[in-house]
């Protein structure tokens, strides 16, 4: 008896180690959560890093997918990072979890870094986006990823940029790509998607920040809104996420309200916390199962990434 149990759990064991980083989607309950946080406990692999443009600043990180399953190659999710257009890079804005979680997911993932104000402008930014995508695109068969499924999500300035990309078609046409060229754009807790308004409503303590990145000329300031280039041609979908900050819900309601009049769906989903610590915690915890925006993201990339959606 004692053989058969030991045989048993042998079995068990064996089939648990050997179980696809994927397979998470069909097991149920308890034991997919805990095989999730176990390879959420796990750090990252080592990324690659590369060059996009000459600028030492135009690099990025890319990972290729933890399970790459035949016969699709997988989907690409590139993350931008925040800090103001002035600050922070793709090593240390990035969040601690996004990377395993995703990879766990099937998915490949890249961070890029991007050319900062003030020796830069947020045009130059945007552009810096906008060429990392076109570049990555261009390498998808060597890299190992579906071209066609691609997705953009930023953070703070990133969701700023990610939302501007999404929106201006400028940026992806100079990059020679045209708005299908990514499947959806998730910006996480940005603001300043009415740049104007943000700078008369936003209270002192950014006001420095924004001017210095978007100036004191109005019509530069609406050039650089995403709210105010929601027309279409649009990126096809957007999720806009936003914790409990005044300024951010009203600006992710109103850009969502702009997309939808053009006709872009676009979905608003509000999470918890407040001020800069759940402007922070989204950032830093997305990816984590126990954190509630993380299943939000997953349906959506899933639903996007579908091989019957445009």
């Amino acid at each position: 008896m004692r053989r058969l149990i030991l045989a048993g759990l042998a079995v068990w064991f064996i089939a648990t180690m050997l179980m696809p980083m994927h397979s998470h989607i069909a097991t149920a309950g308890p034991l997919r959560d805990r095989l999730m946080q176990r390879r959420q406990a796990d750090p990252p692999p080592p990324a690659q890093e590369m060059a996009y443009g000459a600028d030492p600043l135009q690099k990025l990180d890319f990972w290729k997918a933890a399970q790459p399953g035949p016969p699709l190659p997988p989907p690409l999710v590139i993350f931008v990072h925040g800090g103001g257009w002035k600050r922070g890079d793709k090593d240390n804005a990035t969040g601690g979890t996004k990377v395993t979680h995703f990879l766990g997911l099937g998915y490949a993932f890249a961070s890029i870094d991007y050319r900062l104000v003030p020796a830069n402008t947020v045009e130059q930014q945007a552009q810096d986006v906008a060429d990392a995508t076109a570049w990555l695109i261009a390498r998808a068969g060597e890299l190992g990823f579906d071209p066609r499924r691609v997705a953009i999500m930023g953070h703070s300035a990133g969701a700023h940029l990610a939302a501007l990309v999404g929106t201006d078609m400028r940026y992806l046409t100079k990059a020679g790509l045209g708005p299908d060229a990514i499947r959806g754009v998730i910006p996480l807790d940005g603001a300043a998607y009415d740049v104007p308004r943000q700078i008369a409503e936003g209270g002192r303590f950014m006001r420095n920040t924004y001017l210095q990145a978007f100036g004191d000329d109005p019509a530069r300031q609406k050039a650089l809104s995403p709210t105010y280039q929601a027309a279409k041609p649009n990126a096809p979908r957007f999720l806009i996420l936003h914790v409990q900050r005044e300024d951010g819900a009203a600006q992710s309601e109103a850009l969502a309200a702009a997309l939808r009049k053009a006709g872009t769906p676009a979905e608003v989903k509000g999470v918890e916390g407040t001020g800069l610590r759940g402007h922070m915690e989204i950032n830093r915890s997305l990816g984590d199962l126990n954190y509630a925006a993380t299943p939000v993201v997953d349906a959506w990339l899933a639903e996007a990434f579908a091989l019957n959606r445009r």
